[in-house]
């Protein structure tokens, strides 16, 4: 059973991701605001305040049932994103994953160590057997990070929102714990 209470850090070659605190909200309020996070993930709640995100940011270490770790720079210890696993659902042994990258961890594989980071937790540790997805159909950078890291496109959902001036579609994507062993089998 999934022990979401536990809040790891998880290290690797280019990232360290560690339990948020309430410390790091101006540091999100910072990248979610930027515009190219926006445009790839949504508009920010008219209501988030720098206020909600110290609140948010700072509960996410009591949370029981799901994993919201920041994403950071190892050299400097700077906050660059989030990866968050979420909607957790105990008798599928599933959970929906997000993240965020913001522009000072960009094209650096910052993004794809986070995904493969916390996608083998799931699977390794907490004993997910599903864990799965969806990105903007336009959001290639992010598609192919996903697809690196195991995941497939298992659908798409058609125009399921109206961002700047069109109707955007939706990829689904969805790792499964065996897909994963194969994956890092091959690696080895």
């Amino acid at each position: 059973m999934s022990d979401f209470s536990v809040k790891p850090v998880l290290t690797g070659e280019k990232t360290v991701l560690r339990p948020f605190t309430e410390a790091d909200a101006e540091g999100m309020w910072e990248i979610i605001g930027d515009e190219e996070v926006t445009r790839f993930t949504g508009d920010p709640a008219d209501e988030l305040t720098p206020e909600r995100l110290r609140d948010w940011y700072g509960s996410r270490g009591a949370q029981p049932d799901r994993l919201d770790l920041a994403v950071t720079d190892p050299a400097t210890g700077e906050l660059v994103g989030e990866v968050v696993l979420h909607e957790w659902d105990p008798d599928a042994r599933s959970c929906t994953f997000r993240t965020l990258i913001g522009p000072r961890g960009r094209g650096r594989g910052i993004g794809s160590e986070a995904t493969r980071l916390v996608v083998g937790y799931g699977f390794e540790r907490l004993g997910l057997h599903r864990i799965q997805l969806e990105a903007y159909a336009f959001n290639h950078r992010a598609l192919r990070v996903y697809e690196k890291a195991g995941f497939v496109r298992e659908g798409l959902r058609r125009e399921t929102e109206f961002k700047h001036g069109a109707w955007v579609d939706e990829v689904v994507m969805g790792i499964l714990d065996r897909d994963w062993a194969a994956l890092t089998a091959t690696a080895r």
